[in-house]
């Protein structure tokens, strides 16, 4: 048991309080608690009217807004390396249905020849591409669920799995497919009959 000038002099080597925490009973007064304080505080520093505060007062809603904008940010950033990493992956979409129109040319210039229309053609490689893209969008819903269930017992995360977010990660994947498979499938449906049956 030491005076409390002591303690702070001796032991800490401060001679001035540099924290003090209020707690307030109402939580809806927290905004005119800080501004009384802020009011008492510049009056017993004696600090003048155009001077600026010489202290800092933080509340638990700074707090808050301050970790929301910092997930905001992080959720920006993931969805930035999540767009990348769709293109990236409709890019290669569009390069395999490429090769796979290249190693059947001869195939739909045997469906051409004998009536199928141009569109059946284009539906046909439309909806290749769709599915391959949909099968890579439920191999990544399953490990990402996967891992999100299993983070509670490895590292001890609460987690959360929404079905809305899964639904979307489904559409998203699919319309992912759709769009990049146009440029292929159009390709094939625009084949001259005559030159795809003599293509080797």
């Amino acid at each position: 048991m030491i005076p409390f000038q002591t303690g702070q002099v001796r032991l800490f080597g401060a001679t001035s309080i540099n924290q003090i925490v209020v707690q307030v009973a109402d939580a809806s007064q927290i905004t005119s608690v800080s501004d009384e304080i802020s009011q008492l505080l510049r009056q017993r520093h004696q600090l003048a009217a155009s001077a600026s505060d010489d202290f800092t007062i933080r509340n638990n809603s700074d707090i808050i807004s301050r970790v929301s904008s910092v997930g905001d940010t992080l959720t920006m950033l993931l969805g930035g390396v999540a767009a990348v990493s769709l293109v990236v992956g409709g890019i290669g979409i569009m390069n395999i249905m490429l090769v796979s129109v290249t190693e059947r040319t001869r195939e739909i210039g045997i469906r051409l020849a004998i009536g199928a229309q141009p569109k059946d053609v284009l539906v046909q490689f439309l909806v290749e591409a769709v599915v391959l893209s949909v099968l890579g969008g439920v191999i990544g819903i399953l490990v990402g669920a996967s891992v999100a269930l299993l983070m509670p017992y490895v590292a001890g995360w609460t987690t959360v799995l929404p079905w809305n977010a899964i639904v979307l990660s489904f559409g998203v994947s699919a319309a992912i497919g759709m769009f990049f498979g146009i440029y292929p499938a159009r390709k094939a449906s625009q084949l001259d009959p005559i030159v795809a049956l003599r293509y080797e």
